[in-house]
């Protein structure tokens, strides 16, 4: 049976109309962990940064940037040859709304974003957060996440799974809701408004997946091996939604083979399930056990791993979303597959009407 879309009029785990924020807070460049950062305005918009009562100004195509450094412990401003110190900068349009900026680690990485954003240190290291739109979150997640030939339906799929997750899954960093790696989701600059990924998104709006009216921060994985797999079976804990062993019949048919080579101090760890092959990645590189579906063997002082798939197999296998889309599937199709049991809500600005219209409240993301 396909996953019924509804519209959502009333559930009883929304306590008012404002208990989940249209805007989702994340933490970015962790994976450089930065000690400088650089700060300028975009082409069109200016950006106003405040700190301690005080205003500084970027204006477009002025040339003029911000500097952000870390010295004995203290968050150091540079503006315009002028340093000030301070614990936080928060940056955002004239409105105080959201606004496009480019942000950088000097000599390593320069990102284009949009919202507003809030830059203060952390262990030693400077932490920029950016408040965005749920659905530019969607968007830019989506791009990161997915190949670029991978079909319209297969990418619809996964910008529902990325808005369940945004929705359902904030509050995993203490300062922040989520962050850019893949301990959350993959996240970079927004894509162009033209693009597949801001048309998927646009046209699956509002889409959430829901297990017993509730959503739910949905999991995927780049190849599955053959079968999805549950939290429980790579020793994670569980979660509102009980995943289910489901067959992948691309991935079991035509199933991504690898082979690693391990020190047993290495090997050892692997019996700890999930995490255990992530500190195996930590340590090695984040593609040294591709994935928890193997066997393995010792070979004199090493231990042979051999395996099929990526990631932890958990939910949507992005895989087998592409060979279903490729054959025809619908998105709803495709995440009644991966997703057995549960229901697509859909909710938006036109849920709002009818709310009112029947005095009831309506989960407005």
């Amino acid at each position: 049976m396909l996953a019924r879309v509804v519209v959502l009029l009333l559930l009883e785990w929304v306590s008012s109309p404002g208990a989940i924020s249209n805007e989702v807070r994340i933490g970015v460049f962790g994976l450089f962990h930065p000690r400088q950062l650089t700060l300028q305005a975009s082409r069109t918009e200016t950006v106003v940064l405040q700190t301690k009562g005080q205003t500084f100004i970027l204006e477009p195509d002025s040339g003029m940037t911000a500097s952000f450094l870390i010295s004995d412990g203290a968050l150091l401003l540079d503006f315009g040859g002028r340093v000030f110190r301070t614990t936080e900068v928060h940056a955002a349009a004239r409105n105080l709304g959201g606004v496009s900026f480019l942000l950088s680690v000097p000599g390593k990485v320069t990102r284009a974003y949009r919202g507003t954003l809030d830059i203060k240190t952390l262990n030693g290291e400077i932490v920029p957060i950016i408040s965005m739109d749920l659905e530019t979150a969607v968007a830019s997640a989506v791009a990161a996440e997915s190949g670029p030939d991978t079909p319209i339906e297969a990418l619809k799929a996964q910008a529902v799974v990325a808005r369940s997750y945004f929705v359902a899954g904030r509050g995993r960093h203490h300062d922040f809701d989520f962050c850019d790696l893949t301990h959350c989701q993959f996240l970079r600059e927004p894509p162009p408004q033209d693009s597949q990924f801001m048309t998927v998104t646009r046209e699956t709006r509002g889409i959430v997946l829901t297990f017993e009216e509730k959503p739910f921060a949905a999991m995927f994985s780049r190849s599955c091996g053959g079968h999805t797999r549950t939290p429980a079976e790579v020793g994670l804990p569980g979660s509102d939604y009980p995943y289910f062993s489901m067959l992948c019949d691309f991935c079991h048919k035509n199933p991504y083979r690898w082979t690693r080579k391990l020190s047993l101090q290495d090997a050892a760890l692997l019996a700890k399930g999930e995490s255990g092959r992530l500190a195996v990645d930590r340590r090695l590189g984040w593609n040294a056990v591709p994935s928890n579906n193997f066997t393995s063997h010792q070979e004199g002082e090493w231990v042979i791993v051999e395996g099929k798939g990526q990631g932890h197999g958990i939910g949507l296998c992005q895989r087998g979303a592409k060979a279903m889309a490729e054959e025809g599937s619908s998105f709803r199709q495709i995440l009644n597959h991966y997703f057995p049991n549960t229901a697509l809500v859909l909710v938006g600005e036109h849920d709002a009407s009818r709310a009112r219209n029947s005095g009831q409240s309506v989960f407005r993301p």
